[in-house]
Formats: C-alpha cells, sequence, structure tokens
C-alpha cells in the first residue's frame, strides 16, 4: 500500500544520479511526493558537528531556485508527473520548523550512508514524524562535492548527474560560480 504523502530530502548541490535514485525510490512508496531542499536559505545555515563542511558556502554553489528547478526537471523527465511532485524548503539545520513546510503526519523516507544521515533520522524520530530508511550503504553513487571538485578542476563531471542537471547547470552559469567559490577556499586539502 502506497502512503498519500512521503517526503524526500536533500541539498542538491548539484543534483546528481545518486540523488535521483533516492528520489524515484521515494517516489515508487508514495502517490505524493514532496521533495524538501536543505539549506534553502543562506542565512539559516547552522554548522553541524557530524558533517562540518556541509555548510561553507563552497558547499552550497546553488540558489534553492536552481536546485528547485533541477529536481523538477530530472523528476519529470523521469517520467514523475508533475501532479504528484511538490518542491519545499526544508529546514533541517531548525527540525522543530518543519512542520511550518510539511503536511500533517507525512512519511519521511531517508537513505542512511554516514553519522550524518544517521544523525538527521534521530532528530526526525525524536520529533515525533514517520520516518523510514529505504537503504543503509556504505558507498554512494557519487557525492555532491566529488562533482564540484571535477568542475573546479576542469575534468569530467556530467556522466554523474542527469542530463536535466547539466544543461541547468550549464544554463545558470553554476560552472563558474564552482570556480570562484573552489578557488577562495584554497588548495584541495581545504576543500569539502
Amino acid at each position: 500500500m502506497r502512503e498519500r504523502i512521503g517526503v524526500a530530502h536533500g541539498r542538491f548541490q548539484p543534483l546528481h544520479l545518486g540523488h535521483l535514485e533516492y528520489l524515484l525510490a521515494a517516489k515508487a512508496l508514495c502517490r505524493l511526493l514532496l521533495v524538501g531542499i536543505t539549506n534553502p536559505d543562506p542565512s539559516q545555515i547552522t554548522q553541524e558537528p557530524a558533517e562540518p563542511r556541509r555548510s561553507a558556502p563552497s558547499s552550497n554553489p546553488c540558489t534553492y531556485y536552481e536546485r528547485y528547478v533541477m529536481v523538477e526537471r530530472a523528476l519529470v523527465r523521469s517520467g514523475v508527473r508533475r501532479a504528484e511532485l511538490r518542491v519545499v524548503p526544508f529546514p533541517h539545520s531548525y527540525p522543530e520548523r518543519l512542520r511550518y513546510y510539511l503536511p500533517a503526519d507525512p512519511l519521511l523516507l531517508l537513505t542512511v550512508y554516514d553519522q550524518w544521515s544517521e544523525v538527521k533520522a534521530s532528530r526526525f524520530e525524536a520529533l515525533g514524524l514517520r520516518t523510514r530508511v529505504l537503504w543503509r550503504r556504505d558507498q554512494k553513487v557519487t557525492s555532491g562535492s566529488a562533482i564540484r571538485e571535477r568542475i573546479a578542476r576542469g575534468q569530467p563531471w556530467e556522466h554523474l548527474v542527469p542530463v536535466s542537471t547539466a544543461a541547468v547547470i550549464h544554463e545558470f552559469g553554476i560552472e563558474q560560480r564552482i570556480r570562484e567559490l573552489l578557488a577562495l577556499v584554497g588548495t584541495a586539502e581545504e576543500r569539502p
């Protein structure tokens, strides 16, 4: 039996093939999928001890709107009907605020790869939010930081993202922004 509303979330900096796998698996379990975009407002990002680099400007080069477009285009291109999809801000840095962004009693669908994923799951459960872990894995398909690093170094990266994501990155000039942000950070050892 499919849930009425399921919620998947992520930073999507940028949206990559691993994200798309997660979002499509979440959609298969619900009639309406809400995709929550975390860190929607740079002024509202908090430092996370379990994942300290995720709050750095160089780790968040895409705007909320750009990520919204990435998510929507990738899912629609993958066959998800727009009527079965919503994209919303998801301020997980302030989990007590989630009730202002989500409908009553949604099912939060998560994937677990690391300590940070476990921290988020614990936070949601502590708030009384229904959660389900779709899978636990030791290895990710790829990561946003690996893709940003490849972009900054001029290495191939488009094979790691949906075609629609690559188009958004080109359309909005995100490649140049990533290069500039990572150049400010310094050497590769200092980068997220």
